[in-house]
């Protein structure tokens, strides 16, 4: 598999990764370095390993997976926007409303595996077309965690500018991003 093709898998499986970043950024109305470190390494690591245990569950996992995959998408992203809506509308004028820390915990183990399911069925179609799947992996993990880092700088800014709005359209950015997950795993 050539570096460009690999590059370009990597950046299309990295973009709910980028736009989760984007939205959980605003919702921090200014994230930390800490949290930036968090969130884009969790990104990275979990979109990294998942083609790796796609390789190895083969072609049968991939079958049941694939038809289940967009329901623990959906259900992930829907459960962290809308939490985020929700603090957002319960708001006070002081510092962020957000009661958890979306980069930590839970809710980072959730919205990591919510944005590298996909990367699973391509680990598959690796094992399938016998392609080794180290070197793409690490290729996937750092693309991933590159693009989480920038989304996470680029929402910070925005949170802090437009605050509760911005923590709003961050949710709602979720929930859609969860939606269309949703919707495109249903018209397979």
């Amino acid at each position: 598999m050539s570096l460009p093709v690999l590059i370009g898998i990597a950046v299309g499986l990295a973009m709910d990764a980028l736009a989760v970043a984007i939205g959980v950024s605003i919702s921090l109305r200014g994230a930390t370095p800490r949290q930036i470190f968090r969130l884009s390494f969790h990104f990275g690591l979990f979109q990294g390993v998942m083609p790796i245990l796609g390789w190895l569950s083969g072609y049968y996992a991939a079958q049941f997976v694939s038809h289940i995959s967009h329901y623990i998408a959906f259900g992930l992203l829907a459960f962290i926007g809308a939490r985020a809506v929700t603090n957002a509308l319960r708001g006070n004028d002081g510092p962020a409303p957000i009661v958890r820390d979306p980069t930590r915990g839970a809710s980072l183990i959730m919205l990591s595996l919510a944005t590298s399911m996909d990367a699973f069925v391509v680990g598959v179609s690796f094992a399938i077309m016998s392609v080794r799947v180290w070197y793409p992996a690490v290729v996937i993990g750092v693309v991933t965690c590159g693009l989480s880092v920038a989304g996470m700088l680029f929402g910070s800014r925005i949170g802090r500018r437009f605050g509760v709005v911005m923590e709003i359209v961050g949710g709602g950015i979720l929930i859609l991003i969860g939606v269309n997950a949703l919707v495109s795993g249903l018209w397979r």
